[in-house]
C-alpha cells in the first residue's frame, strides 16, 4: 500500500490516545510511536507538505502499511510503546543497545556462590534469573570500581567453581592476608558468602553507612577476642570506604537519592550520561551512546528512560532531566511510567535552581566529556579508525592507503603573552601522542596568527625523520579558506612538500567543526541533517583532530 492511499483509512482512526506501528512492504515493523490523538499524529506523517526531519522522511518513505491500538490514557500508551519497542527493536526507534566498548559489572545473585565480574553485554537469561548488572562504565572507571571492591570486600579471586571445588585444595595466600573469605576451605557457608555479596550490592547502591557499621562491629569483636591481625584487616577496609567518601562530591544538604541525566550531541551521535546520587553523594554513573543529533534529544531522552529503568536494579525517587527537552505532558507520562515500574511515586524533575540544578549541570558536563573521549577513540568499539582517512583519500583523489600521517596545527595565546602552537599527529586514524609537539614562538612577539603559523611551519619543516619528524601526508588547518590559503603559501614555498595534501577544518560560530575545505576551493558542509555514514565518520575524525 502506498502512502498516498492512506487517506480513507486515516479518516476512520479515532482521536484517542494510543500506539501505532509502521510497517514496510515485507510486513516488518520499522517504527513504533505513541500519540495523544492517534488520527492527528498519523495524518501528520502522510500530509502533502514536506517533512523537515530527515529521519522521519526516511522512515515514511518505507511505510507500506500501519496499524494502531487504542488505550485508555497517555501513560498506558507510553507503557505499551516501550514494550513494543523492546519486542520488535524497530529500525527507526531510539534503541538502547549494548556497546561492547563499555563494559558492565555483573553480580550473579542467582548462583549459590555469587560471582562479581566484568561483562561486555547484558545476558537477558541471567538477568531474568536474578543477576544484577551495573554500568556500562568507561574502562578506566571500571578498573577503579573493581580495585575498590577488592580493597573492601574479601571476594574470591581465583577460578575455582563452587560448590564443585570446595575442599579440594588449601586456601591460597589471599585468605591468609585477609583478601578472601576462602569458601574453598569448606568453612564458609553459602549463606555467609551471600551476605558478603549483598554488602557489595549495597556498595553499588551507595549504602555506605550499613557497610561501615557492620565493619566496625566486626573490628570491635576481633579486638575483644585479641585477634588483632583480623581487626587490622577490618580497619583497612573502613579506611578504604572513608577514602571513597572523602573523594565523593557532596551535593545535597538533604540526604536523598537522585539520578541526574545529561545529554550531549556531536558528530551524528548523542551521549547519555546518568549520575547516581545516593544519600547526597555521587556514587556511580552509566554511559550510553545512541545515533542521533540534538534535534532527536526528546526521543533519545524518552527512549533512554523507558528502556533503561525497566531493568535497573533500583529507581530513585527523583530523576533529574535537562531543561528544554521534554514538554510537560511527556514528563508527566514518564513519571507515571516509572512510578508503575517502581511501585511508588517517582518524579521526573527539571531543576531550575539550587543543588539539583548544579547536579544537572554536572551531568551535562559529564555527557560532553564522555562524547569527547568517544570521538578521540574513533567512535564505537567496532568503528574502523582508518575509515575517515580512506574517505578523505577518495575526496582528495589520492591513492588508497597514501595518507598515513596527518598533522594539525593550532595557535594559542593570551593577548601578546605565551604565544605558542600545538602540533597534533594522527597515524592510522588514531592519535599518536608521542609525536605531539609544542612550539613556543621565538620571533613573533605580538598576536598575529598568520605570522605565528608561518614561524611554526618553518620550524617544523626544519626537522626530519632523523629527529622524530616524519613528513606528513596531510596537513589540516584549523580554519576555513583564509587560514588554508595562508598555510598553503608557507608549505608550498618549502622544498619537498609538493606531495603533501592540504585541507582546512571550517568552524561554525560556536567553534565546532562544520565542514572541510580543500586547496582547490571545494568545500563540504558537515552540518547537514542527512549526513552519510562516511561523512559522520569524517566529522568525528575532524572533531578529534
Amino acid at each position: 500500500m502506498m502512502n498516498g492511499n492512506f487517506d480513507a483509512r486515516l479518516d476512520t482512526v479515532p482521536q484517542d490516545p494510543g500506539v501505532y506501528l509502521m510497517k514496510d512492504s515485507s510486513g516488518c515493523i520499522i517504527y513504533v510511536g505513541k500519540a495523544k490523538k492517534l488520527r492527528n499524529r498519523l495524518k501528520s506523517y502522510f500530509a502533502s507538505g514536506p517533512i523537515a526531519h530527515p529521519k522521519v522522511r526516511a522512515m515514511v518513505s518505507h511505510v507500506a502499511d500501519f496499524e494502531y491500538t487504542v488505550v485508555g490514557s497517555e501513560s498506558e500508551a507510553l507503557l505499551l510503546e516501550a514494550n513494543l519497542i523492546k519486542r520488535y527493536q524497530p529500525k527507526y526507534n531510539i534503541l538502547l543497545r549494548d556497546d561492547k566498548g563499555y563494559p558492565y559489572i555483573c553480580i550473579t545473585l542467582n548462583e549459590q556462590y555469587p560471582r562479581v565480574f566484568k561483562s561486555f553485554r547484558v545476558d537477558e537469561k541471567m538477568r531474568k534469573a536474578g543477576a544484577l548488572y551495573y554500568g556500562p562504565y568507561m574502562n578506566s572507571d571500571l578498573y577503579e570500581v573493581i580495585k575498590t571492591i577488592d580493597n573492601i570486600f574479601p571476594l574470591k579471586r581465583c577460578r575455582k567453581v563452587f560448590p564443585r571445588d570446595i575442599g579440594k585444595e588449601r586456601p591460597c595466600l589471599n585468605y591468609h592476608i585477609g583478601k578472601c573469605m576462602a569458601p574453598c576451605s569448606g568453612d564458609v557457608s553459602a549463606e555467609d558468602y551471600q551476605a558478603m555479596i549483598r554488602q557489595i550490592v549495597s556498595f553499588f547502591e551507595g549504602d555506605y553507612e550499613g557497610i561501615t557499621e557492620k565493619l566496625r562491629i566486626e573490628m570491635a569483636r576481633a579486638s575483644e577476642e585479641l585477634e588483632f591481625e583480623k581487626a587490622a584487616v577490618y580497619r583497612d577496609r573502613l579506611s578504604a570506604i572513608a577514602n571513597i567518601r572523602k573523594n565523593q562530591h557532596v551535593f545535597m544538604e538533604i540526604r536523598r537519592d537522585v539520578d541526574a541525566i545529561g545529554i550531549y550531541s556531536d558528530a551524528g551521535e548523542t551521549c547519555v550520561r546518568k549520575l547516581e546520587v545516593r544519600e547526597g553523594r555521587v556514587v556511580g554513573s552509566s554511559t550510553y551512546f545512541m545515533t542521533g543529533t540534538a534535534e532527536d534529544a526528546p526521543d533519545i531522552l524518552k527512549g533512554f528512560i523507558t528502556q533503561y529503568y525497566e531493568n535497573a536494579p533500583r529507581i530513585p525517587a527523583t530523576v533529574v532531566v535537562p531543561s528544554d527537552i521534554l514538554d510537560e505532558d511527556s514528563s508527566s507520562d514518564l513519571s507515571s511510567y516509572l512510578s508503575e515500574l517502581a511501585g511508588r511515586r517517582i518524579s521526573i524533575h527539571v531543576a531550575q535552581r539550587g543543588e539539583l540544578r548544579e547536579l544537572s549541570q554536572l551531568a551535562m558536563r559529564n555527557a560532553r566529556e564522555m562524547m569527547v573521549r568517544r570521538i578521540l577513540r574513533g567512535g564505537g568499539a567496532g568503528a574502523d579508525p582508518e575509515a575517515p582517512v580512506r574517505y578523505l583519500e577518495k575526496l582528495m583523489g589520492a591513492p588508497e592507503g597514501s595518507i598515513k600521517r596527518v598533522e594539525s596545527f593550532d595557535i594559542s595565546n593570551h593577548g601578546n603573552d605565551d604565544i605558542c602552537s600545538g602540533m597534533v599527529v594522527f597515524k592510522g586514524g588514531k592519535p599518536d601522542k608521542q609525536s605531539y609537539r609544542l612550539f613556543k614562538m621565538k620571533q613573533v612577539v605580538t598576536q598575529d596568527d598568520f605570522a605565528s603559523m608561518r614561524e611554526t611551519l618553518s620550524r617544523r619543516f626544519a626537522h626530519n625523520s632523523s629527529d622524530g619528524f616524519d613528513l606528513p601526508d596531510l596537513i589540516l588547518a584549523d580554519g576555513g579558506k583564509g587560514q588554508l590559503s595562508a598555510i598553503a603559501g608557507i608549505v608550498r614555498s618549502m622544498p619537498g612538500t609538493e606531495n603533501i595534501l592540504l585541507a582546512g577544518m571550517v568552524k561554525n560560530d560556536r567553534h565546532r567543526t562544520a565542514g572541510i575545505v580543500f586547496e582547490n576551493g571545494e568545500q563540504i558542509s558537515l552540518e547537514r541533517k542527512d549526513l552519510t555514514d562516511e561523512e559522520i565518520s569524517l566529522l568525528r575524525f575532524l572533531t578529534a583532530v
